[in-house]
């Protein structure tokens, strides 16, 4: 069963769809299935791994609003082990059709557990704000990974994110958890992104990521050639930076559970 982890910041331009991408094609270097849902209406992530977004038959609004089967909406990337639940413009109107639904904001819920069982990992790249859709990826998940890029106004916004993960856990969906917060664009040259980075780490002390997303160009080259960034360059710090990454996750769930029932023998 997959672990299913919502990749989440309303603001705008801090590597959500960078991190989606690049993460999910790490894992699936490192051999584990795993599914891109793109729940942006800009839907970068599908066009990032190189399709044709008015080509795009079926997408995740069509499995939200008419109830289509979400694994008829898949399309295989050209990695071996990665796929993507696309998205549309026609997403931006997915709100309003959704709010006389009944349990509008457990509809992607329904939609990830039919997923769930053919994948080890899915992601799913939030929108740039706290509307329904992202409500519903909170729902959906079992964990939130937060990027914060290290600029001026990192933590502006911060305390509305993680009010409205409060009141998923309480209304919702008690048991989700915030994967990490993730440090994007750090330049280790900056006075800047050191102070940002240390003071990230003050007030979220071990629920920061060791992992590092450095500035990189070849991370900003690789979504205009419709490709990841391992396919791009796979000998650039991006790609090495988001592998860690991914080794980071998998030695926190898989090790970690490992070393925790050997534990209870």
């Amino acid at each position: 069963m997959a672990r299913v982890i919502a990749i989440a910041n309303q603001k705008g331009g801090v590597g959500k769809t960078t991190t989606s991408i690049n993460l999910a094609a790490s894992l699936a270097v490192l051999e584990k299935k795993v599914l891109i849902i793109d729940a942006d209406a800009q839907a970068n992530s599908t066009s990032g791994l190189g399709f044709d977004v008015r080509e795009v038959k079926t997408s995740i609004y069509e499995c939200m609003v008419n109830d289509v089967d979400p694994k008829s909406a898949l399309l295989q990337c050209e990695m071996k082990n990665l796929y993507i639940l696309p998205s549309h413009i026609d997403l931006v109107g997915a709100e309003i059709e959704m709010l006389n639904m009944t349990d509008r904001e457990k509809i992607m819920r329904r939609m990830v557990d039919k997923l769930r069982p053919d994948f080890d990992y899915i992601l799913i790249d939030c929108c740039p704000s706290l509307g329904l859709i992202t409500v519903n990826a909170l729902a959906a998940a079992d964990s939130v990974m937060i990027p914060v890029q290290c600029e001026y106004f990192a933590l502006e916004g911060l305390g509305k994110l993680l009010n409205t993960i409060k009141i998923i856990q309480k209304r919702l969906h008690p048991s989700l958890d915030i994967e990490g917060f993730l440090l994007t664009m750090y330049d280790g040259r900056n006075n800047l992104s050191n102070q940002v980075l240390e003071e990230v780490k003050k007030y979220f002390q071990d629920m920061v990521f060791k992992t590092l997303i450095a500035r990189n160009v070849r991370l900003s080259e690789a979504p205009s050639h419709g490709k990841s960034v391992i396919e791009y360059d796979a000998s650039s710090k991006g790609a090495q930076n988001y592998l860690n990454l991914a080794k980071e996750i998998l030695d926190k769930h898989e090790n970690g559970a490992r070393t925790e029932s050997s534990n209870k023998e």
